[in-house]
C-alpha cells in the first residue's frame, strides 16, 4: 500500500522531470540552423572596346582583343534582392562582359565549382530572362539584344568546346542591348539553372531569354538575381 509519504515522493520526482524536460528545450537554448546554397552573388558589368568588337547575329566578334573599361558592380543576397546597384544605367551600343561570383554561408567563394571540370559544367547553364528584348538575331540591322555565354577553359584547363557556345554556361559572358531595345527601365533576373542530364546540349545562343526556359530545360534554378536595367544612348 503506497503511503501519503510515498506519493509525496513520487510527485516531487515528476516535478522534477517536467521542470528538467522543459529547461532542455527552452527557447533560450541554441538552435543550429542549417544554412545550404549560395548567401551572397555579385555581378559585375564591365565595358569593352576594340576596333574588332561588334555584334553579328547571336554572338560578339573581337572579344579576345577587347580592352576593359568602367565597371559597375551589382550585389545580390541569399534571396537574390540586389542590395546595391540595382537600379543599372547601361549604354544600349556598349558591348560588357559580365562576371559572376558567389559565395556560401562560410565565405568560401563557390563560382569556380561549377565549370572546375566538363563534366561539373555541364549541369549548368545561365539565362538572362525578362525585359522582353529584341533579339540580335531578329533584326536586320544588327541592333537588337546578346547574351553570350563565353568561359574559353575548365577549371582544370581543359578548353570549353560545342557548337553554337553549347558547351559554355554564363558565369563569364558578354552583353549587349541595342538601340532596339532603349526605352524604360527592364525587370531582368540572372539564372543560374543546374539541368538535368543531357539538357544542357540542346542549349543554343539563342535561348537565353525564352520565356519557357523552365519547361523546356528541366532542371531546377540555384541562382535568380533579379535587378533593372535601363539602356540609354551615350550613357
Amino acid at each position: 500500500m503506497t503511503t501519503n509519504k510515498q506519493n509525496r515522493f513520487f510527485s516531487a520526482i515528476l516535478a522534477f522531470g517536467l521542470i528538467a524536460s522543459f529547461t532542455s528545450c527552452s527557447s533560450e537554448d541554441p538552435v543550429d540552423i542549417v544554412q545550404e546554397g549560395i548567401q551572397k552573388a555579385e555581378l559585375t558589368f564591365t565595358e569593352v572596346t576594340g576596333e574588332g568588337v561588334y555584334p553579328h547575329g547571336d554572338h560578339f566578334h573581337g572579344l579576345a582583343g577587347a580592352t576593359d573599361g568602367t565597371a559597375q558592380v551589382v550585389t545580390f543576397n541569399a534571396q537574390g534582392e540586389a542590395t546595391a546597384n540595382g537600379h543599372l544605367h547601361l549604354n544600349a551600343e556598349t558591348v560588357y562582359r559580365i562576371d559572376l561570383k558567389a559565395w556560401d554561408h562560410t565565405g568560401h567563394e563557390v563560382t569556380a565549382d561549377f565549370i572546375a571540370t566538363e563534366a561539373a559544367a555541364a549541369n549548368y547553364k545561365a539565362f538572362l530572362m525578362g525585359g522582353d528584348y529584341i533579339l540580335n538575331s531578329n533584326t536586320t540591322d544588327e541592333s537588337g539584344a546578346i547574351f553570350q555565354p563565353r568561359e574559353t577553359v575548365y577549371g582544370d584547363g581543359t578548353a570549353v568546346t560545342g557548337l553554337g557556345g553549347r558547351g559554355t554556361t554564363g558565369l563569364l559572358s558578354y552583353f549587349g542591348i541595342g538601340h532596339s531595345n532603349v526605352a524604360n527601365s527592364r525587370d531582368v533576373t540572372f539564372i543560374l539553372r543546374k539541368l538535368q542530364a543531357g539538357v544542357k546540349e540542346n542549349i543554343t545562343r539563342l535561348d537565353w531569354n525564352r520565356s519557357d526556359y523552365a519547361s523546356t530545360f528541366a532542371g531546377e534554378n540555384i541562382l535568380e538575381l533579379r535587378f533593372e536595367i535601363h539602356a540609354e544612348h551615350n550613357h
